[in-house]
C-alpha cells in the first residue's frame, strides 16, 4: 500500500521520518483519551470484558452505534476476523451494551443506541495487501485505519478504506406499505412513502456525496442516512413533502434563505448537523450543491 511522506518545509525542506509506538499501551491510551477528536466517538471503557475475551476498546459514535477498536500488535495478527467475532458477539448481547451505556452515559443516551450500523476499527502501523481485499469482501462495517507516528508531536491516521455496507436501499422493492403511527415508521417506510420524485431525489443526492470522494461512506440508520468521512458531513431525511438535509456546518457562515436553509442548533432533530436545508425539487437540490461541496472540503 503506499505510504505517506511527510515533510518540514521551514528552512530546508527536510523529510520526517515515521516511527512506530509500542501499541500496547502508548498507542491505544492516546486515541481513547481523544477518541471523539480522531474518530467522533465517544469512549466508554477499554479492555472490556466478553465471555470469550476481551475488546480493546469500546465506544458509541454520534448516530449511537456501537463501535468496537482493535489494535494490530504485529503483521501477522488477525485482528479483522478477532474484531468481526467481537462484533458478533455484541449483536448477540445488546442488553450488556445497553447496560454499560446506561451506567456511562446514563438513561437517555441508552434508549437511544442504534443497532442498525455498529462498527469495527482496525488499527495497525500497517495491513497486508491482503487485508483490505478480506474486508472488502466480507461486506461488515469494519474500517481499516493505519497509523504513523512523526517525532513525538505528530501522528497521522490514514482510513484506507470506506465500507458501503448492505445497500441502503433496493429501488425494485419500494412498495406502498400499510400507514402507521409516525413514531413506529423507519427510514425505510418513509422513502416507500416519498414518491418517486422525492425517492429519485434522494439517489441524486446520493449519488452526488458519495461522488466527492473514495472517504466518503453511507450508513443507512434506523430514521435517516448518514453520509460520513471521519464523522458525518450529511443527514438525509426522505418524506413526501421534501428532502430534509443536516450538514455539519456552521449556520452563522451561510446566508441563511426562508424556506430553503435554516439554523437548527436550538432544535432537536435526527441526524447530526446544525444547517438543515429543505429540497422539493431538482433546482433545490443545485442550489444546495455548494454548501454540501462545503461539508465535505472543511470536515
Amino acid at each position: 500500500m503506499a505510504d505517506i511522506k511527510l515533510f518540514n518545509i521551514k528552512g530546508q525542506v527536510e523529510e520526517l521520518q515515521s516511527t512506530q509506538v509500542t501499541l500496547e499501551k502508548e498507542l491505544q491510551q492516546l486515541l481513547e483519551d481523544n477518541m471523539y477528536t480522531f474518530f467522533g466517538v465517544t469512549f466508554l471503557k477499554s479492555e472490556y470484558r466478553i465471555t470469550n475475551g476481551r475488546m480493546d476498546s469500546i465506544g458509541i459514535d454520534e448516530n449511537n452505534c456501537p463501535v468496537i477498536f482493535e489494535y494490530k500488535r504485529s503483521l501477522n495478527e488477525n485482528v479483522i476476523n478477532q474484531g468481526l467475532f467481537y462484533l458478533d458477539w455484541l449483536l448477540d448481547h445488546k442488553a450488556d451494551f445497553k447496560l454499560l451505556v446506561m451506567d456511562i452515559l446514563g438513561v437517555e443516551k441508552a434508549e437511544a443506541i442504534d443497532w442498525s450500523m455498529p462498527c469495527v476499527i482496525c488499527v495497525a502501523n500497517d495491513f497486508t495487501k491482503f487485508d483490505e481485499h478480506a474486508v472488502n469482501q466480507m461486506q461488515r462495517n469494519i474500517k481499516l485505519v493505519k497509523y504513523k507516528k512523526f517525532g513525538d508531536d505528530l501522528i497521522s491516521l490514514e482510513y484506507l478504506n470506506a465500507p458501503q455496507v448492505q445497500p441502503v436501499l433496493d429501488e425494485t422493492t419500494t412498495k406502498p406499505i400499510k400507514k402507521n403511527n409516525w413514531k413506529d415508521k423507519d427510514f425505510k417506510q418513509y422513502f416507500s412513502e416519498a414518491g418517486e420524485k422525492n425517492q429519485n431525489l434522494f439517489y441524486s443526492v446520493r449519488d452526488y456525496v458519495l461522488s466527492l470522494g473514495d472517504d466518503v461512506s453511507e450508513n443507512q440508520l434506523k430514521l435517516y442516512v448518514a453520509f460520513k468521512k471521519v464523522r458525518n458531513i450529511v443527514c438525509v431525511e426522505v418524506y413526501q413533502s421534501n428532502l430534509l438535509l443536516h450538514l455539519r456546518l456552521n449556520p452563522d457562515s451561510v446566508d441563511l434563505q426562508q424556506g430553503f436553509t435554516e439554523d437548527v442548533r436550538n432544535k432537536g432533530h435526527w441526524g447530526t448537523g446544525d444547517l438543515r436545508v429543505y429540497l422539493k425539487s431538482v433546482e433545490d437540490f443545485e442550489k444546495a450543491k455548494p454548501l454540501i461541496d462545503r461539508a465535505y472540503n472543511e470536515n
